[in-house]
């Protein structure tokens, strides 16, 4: 027989009612989720592009983020964000496009060395140089 922690008696009766608002706040739990999400992929790769931010303007959902992004080569993307990966759907910010068929990405990195080959590049050197201070670090 498993413990438990409470008496099964002393649990409320849930009412549809009360069912449903519990749920919202899941939803709820799951917009910001997702937009932390976002935030995180804007913090990571923010060094190597020339502008990176969340959409305001386009709505969180509990599985969807945008994010507006500049290139180095000022090219503009609006990027989704859902389970799926990233991918674009516009070509400026704060746009979506439902006639674009682009592919999904499963990381950011991967879907910016696609697009920015100056990207590719400033990320490389960070690597490059992260490797070169750890080398550093284990010599000394």
């Amino acid at each position: 027989r498993m413990e438990t922690d409470y008496n099964p008696m002393e649990l409320p009766n849930s009412t549809g009612f009360e069912e449903d608002s519990d749920y919202r706040d899941f939803e709820g739990t799951d917009v910001k989720d997702m937009r932390l999400e976002a935030e995180a992929v804007v913090n990571d790769v923010l060094f190597a592009v020339s502008n990176m931010f969340v959409s305001k303007t386009l709505p969180c959902a509990e599985d969807v983020a945008y994010i507006n992004v500049e290139t180095r080569e000022r090219n503009r993307y609006c990027l989704e964000l859902t389970e799926a990966g990233l991918r674009v759907v516009a070509y400026d910010f704060d746009q979506t496009d439902d006639r674009l068929q682009t592919p999904y990405h499963e990381t950011v990195y991967s879907l910016l060395d696609s697009l920015s080959p100056a990207y590719r590049e400033v990320f490389g050197n960070a690597i490059l140089q992260r490797l070169e201070a750890l080398k550093k670090e284990s010599q000394s």
